[in-house]
């Protein structure tokens, strides 16, 4: 653990400070709440937010300040969008192409590799995660479900072909050999800003079996999570006897459904979070702090 922190401060401290919204040191009395929180409970279903990734470099939507929709005026990609019209999709993958490779190398925090002590220590069931970025399991983790899907993997809307980001990342190479590898923010799903001229002049990928339009295995707004990862959320929710939340205000449906299933079945929950939730009013408990200050700590005295 203590090669991971140091790693971890080498490589991400600035980008940490740029991204993290504004925040309090943790309050003791908040410390041995979600302390006596994990010493209560071994089987604890852990849903993770965007709010974690930002320590890493990667910022969130909506934090104050410091999220996407604070410093510019991006939306993100609508399914429908992409699905209907080439032009988006030349478009998406200009910009995934160019923020790709700086979104592949980067690296977990001290909240993902404390989740996975967790883990190892057999207080966790499972891991649900908002996020595409896949930082669990390169942490470690095995035992994740990826809310969202991943933007490791791209299939073809047409037939079954699928293809791993790293290969597709071969190919537009190929096909794009001169598009400038410049950008200035990275965003949650490795989009990044380009020119109409950068824009215009990109190659979008097709499936090499029938020609049908390639998409990253996300899951673009307006998009609705598969049936089958509903389902074996909610058994896992089932199995678990509590729900611990971290970096997440809960605004998409998707993951604040989990929340009111728990609430349902009489799980205790545990936000850990900067800023308000969705779930606030309900929740057992809430602390407004950031996961990095907080969790790593948490783990040293529970495992």
């Amino acid at each position: 653990m203590i090669k991971h922190l140091a790693l971890i401060l080498k490589n991400v401290c600035r980008r940490s400070i740029a991204y993290v919204p504004k925040h309090r040191p943790p309050d003791p009395n908040d410390f041995k709440l979600l302390q006596e929180f994990l010493t209560r409970h071994n089987r604890i279903l852990i849903l993770t937010g965007a709010g974690i990734s930002t320590e890493s470099g990667i910022p969130d939507y909506r934090s104050e300040d410091v999220g996407l929709y604070a410093r510019s005026n991006h939306k993100p990609i609508q399914y429908q969008e992409f699905i209907k019209y080439p032009k988006v999709r030349q478009r998406y993958w200009a910009r995934n192409f160019v923020g790709w490779s700086k979104f592949c190398k980067v690296v977990p925090n001290s909240t993902h590799y404390s989740i996975h002590d967790l883990e190892k220590a057999n207080k966790v069931t499972s891991i649900v995660t908002q996020n595409v970025d896949r930082l669990h399991q390169k942490a470690g983790s095995k035992n994740v479900i990826e809310l969202h899907g991943s933007g490791y993997q791209v299939n073809c809307l047409q037939c079954t072909y699928k293809i791993s980001r790293d290969e597709l990342q071969q190919v537009l190479l190929k096909n794009n050999p001169t598009m400038e590898n410049t950008f200035s923010m990275i965003r949650p799903d490795g989009d990044v800003e380009l020119t109409s001229e950068q824009v215009d002049s990109f190659k979008s990928p097709l499936c090499p079996n029938c020609e049908g339009p390639l998409k990253p295995d996300i899951i673009f707004f307006g998009d609705n999570v598969p049936k089958v990862r509903v389902e074996q959320v909610r058994r896992q929710v089932s199995k678990s006897d509590a729900v611990f939340v971290l970096g997440s205000s809960l605004t998409v449906y998707s993951s604040y459904r989990i929340l009111l299933q728990a609430k349902e079945e009489k799980k205790e929950i545990a936000i850990l979070n900067i800023g308000p939730t969705r779930a606030d009013d309900f929740t057992n408990i809430k602390v407004s702090a950031k996961c990095g200050d907080i969790l790593p700590r948490l783990c040293s005295v529970c495992i």
